[in-house]
């Protein structure tokens, strides 16, 4: 059975607003609900923001890595999002570090990664979906999805689709702890006229966890606690 990742969810406070910033940055076109970012090519997913009231207090577990042609690239990307209401975030970075780090306007964390950088290339502009997870998350979202690991390192992982596009990455020990209040999560669809429950079962099989139903979605955990939803086709 083929498993797709259909799209990334950001809960946030005002998810039209939200969505407004990020259709800026990454220049993608709003689809008429207002929350959801089109994907301008096959291997990128959506991008949907849902409601939250809970206000986000702490750094995240995952974050957008987005890649530059150029320095003059990289700055213009920068300038963009804080026209849009970005803003800079120290997370303890050095001055020598090439990368930007920022906050969108919900606090959600963000590097602007300098040209050049060899584990990106090739990737897109939102060049990896990064993760602070361990590699035992990683080992499950490729046989999960399907996606060959891309890297295997001192307990670094990252997966990539074999048509390519963005990268998954997950950080290895030591993993933060899980937030209540986690913002991003992975949307996965099973293929149209599948049977939805038989691919829960194998995900439990894999190392997920059920948490619940929503609807006709089945809301999981991955085996680093991470929240995610499954979808029919």
């Amino acid at each position: 059975m083929t498993l797709t990742l259909y799209a990334i969810r950001f809960y946030a406070n005002d998810p039209q607003r939200l969505a407004q910033f990020w259709a800026g940055v990454l220049r993608r076109a709003l689809a008429h609900d207002g929350v959801t970012l089109l994907p301008t090519a096959p291997t990128e997913p959506r991008i949907r923001f849902a409601p939250t009231s809970e206000p986000k207090t702490d750094l995240g577990r995952a974050h957008f890595e987005l890649t530059s042609t150029s320095l003059e690239d990289q700055d213009a990307t920068v300038q963009r999002a804080l026209q849009l209401g970005g803003r800079h975030l120290d997370i303890g970075q050095s001055p020598e570090d090439q990368h930007v780090v920022l906050a969108d306007p919900e606090g959600n964390e963000f590097c602007v990664i300098e040209p050049g950088n060899n584990f990106l290339a090739g990737c897109g502009f939102i060049g990896a979906f990064n993760w602070d997870g361990s590699q035992e998350v990683g080992y499950f979202w490729s046989r999960a999805l399907g996606w060959p690991l891309v890297w295997d390192q001192n307990e670094e992982t990252a997966i990539q689709s074999p048509a390519g596009g963005m990268k998954i990455a997950w950080g290895g020990p030591p993993v933060r702890p899980k937030s209540a209040n986690d913002r991003l999560h992975m949307d996965v669809a099973v293929d149209a006229g599948a049977d939805i429950e038989a691919e829960a079962d194998r995900l439990v099989t894999l190392g997920a966890s059920l948490a619940g139903k929503d609807g006709a979605d089945i809301v999981m955990a991955d085996p680093d606690g991470n929240e995610f939803r499954l979808l029919s086709g």
